[in-house]
């Protein structure tokens, strides 16, 4: 007689929870951006220096900013986590695979901050977020090659004056406003909210249950859209439907290979609403541009006169300059994450097009379950089918009535067949 014993289901989702409840837990007091942003010291040094000195960014500059937690018990916490998952989901159960995943993820972010500063630092970045040299698929064009055919075209958009946007009047006091009342149209009696900050780098940034706008930063309308459909429907919804997940709390919270899928979708989304402007694409295009050039070993100064060649304020310059380099040194290679932007907009929008070609539209509404990853879906199809992880309660319009969605991506295939520069020729005489 066996004496293998049989788990009830029951049982098995008591486990799955209690798992995925000390994933949580754990990475708590992991905080990526506060733990490689630059004080407002460091900014001011520069300007005062004319913007002709490196920033004192060095592996000294980081030690003086503790982590907020030991590393080497951070490391072991997850390590043990994993080893749990093992003994008690097994080696090949599909959500012991992810979940472990996310500690091994987890676990580099912790060998990626303590390495603040240096050359590994960054290796480790690659690693999480991508390089500008990546491709997408064998003999595609690279992220850097996509980020250079975008801006060509872009360019020639942003001369043309019946595209400019509105200028930007409307305070970050009066944005919020505006903002919460959008949230409560969208997600009522939920808790959300948008609220001003004076520690953040963008204009904006998602937390669990709110949008922080920075004090100082002006907007458009047109602004506070794209902010209504990136960070509200995209960042707090995912984060509310992974949030009420009965037993995969992990979905509630993203490590950095779901940030490529959240940037992704969000800019997908800015998009399928036509909330996005060529000026908004050119300025995520020219945080790629600008990772590669760091890539190929430009430093602050040189990254600093790209965004000044592009026609930026020294302040903004400096802004987007550090975004680039927090993390690492001022002279050292990049912290790649703005290149989650790109990269997942190209990922998600491909699986979507994808889904529709085989036949299988109904699976795109459960990128948002959560904090999800492409690679995942599968997976997630067969949860959801079995009742482990619950279907996203809140979906945007273009997700919730896929009728839509699907006639225009049933066209793709066809239409990224056609070769462009033939067309070029073809057209010649009519544009």
């Amino acid at each position: 007689m066996s004496n293998i014993k049989v788990l009830k289901p029951s049982t098995y989702l008591t486990e799955v929870k209690a798992l995925s409840d000390r994933i949580v837990k754990a990475q708590q007091p992991i905080r990526i951006l506060d733990a490689i942003k630059w004080d407002d010291s460091i900014k001011q040094a520069f300007l005062q220096s004319g913007c002709k000195s490196l920033p004192a960014i060095d592996a000294d500059y980081y030690k003086q900013r503790p982590l907020g937690f030991d590393p080497s018990d951070k490391k072991e916490e997850f390590h043990q986590i994993e080893r749990d998952l093992v003994r008690k989901l097994g080696q090949l159960n599909p959500l012991s695979v992810i979940m472990r995943r996310m500690c091994r993820e987890y676990q580099d972010v912790v060998y990626m901050l303590e390495a603040r500063g240096t050359s590994t630092f960054s290796n480790i970045s690659q690693e999480l977020y991508g390089s500008s040299q990546d491709v997408f698929h064998v003999g595609d064009p690279t992220i850097a090659d996509l980020g250079s055919m975008m801006e060509s075209t872009l360019e020639q958009l942003l001369q043309l004056d019946f595209l400019n946007e509105d200028p930007k009047t409307i305070t970050a006091k009066e944005a919020v406003d505006i903002l919460n009342q959008r949230i409560e149209e969208v997600l009522p009696g939920e808790g959300l909210r948008a609220m001003l900050s004076d520690g953040i780098v963008s204009d904006a940034a998602a937390g669990t249950d709110y949008v922080k706008l920075r004090a100082d930063a002006l907007f458009n309308m047109r602004d506070l859209r794209v902010l209504e459909v990136h960070e509200i429907w995209v960042h707090l919804g995912t984060t509310l439907n992974g949030m009420e997940q009965p037993y995969c709390t992990f979905l509630g919270k993203g490590p950095p290979s779901a940030t490529v899928t959240q940037e992704g979708l969000a800019v997908l989304m800015e998009i399928l609403t036509f909330s996005s402007t060529p000026n908004r694409l050119m300025r995520l295009i020219n945080r790629v541009r600008a990772i590669t050039l760091a890539e190929e070993g430009a430093d602050f100064l040189d990254i600093f006169a790209f965004f000044r060649a592009k026609g930026l304020d020294e302040e903004d310059s400096y802004t987007l300059s550090s975004r680039v380099f927090r993390g690492s040194s001022s002279n050292g290679m990049p912290f790649t994450k703005d290149l989650t932007y790109i990269k997942g907009f190209v990922l998600t929008y491909n699986f979507m097009r994808l889904a529709v070609n085989k036949g299988k539209p109904d699976r795109i509404p459960l990128l948002f379950c959560g904090k999800t990853t492409i690679e995942d879906m599968k997976i997630l199809v067969d949860l959801v089918e079995e009742g482990t992880v619950s279907p996203p309660r809140f979906l945007p319009p273009q997700f919730r009535d896929l009728n839509g969605l699907s006639a225009w991506m049933s066209f793709s295939r066809f239409m990224t067949s056609l070769n462009f520069r033939q067309l070029e020729q073809d057209y010649a005489n009519i544009l």
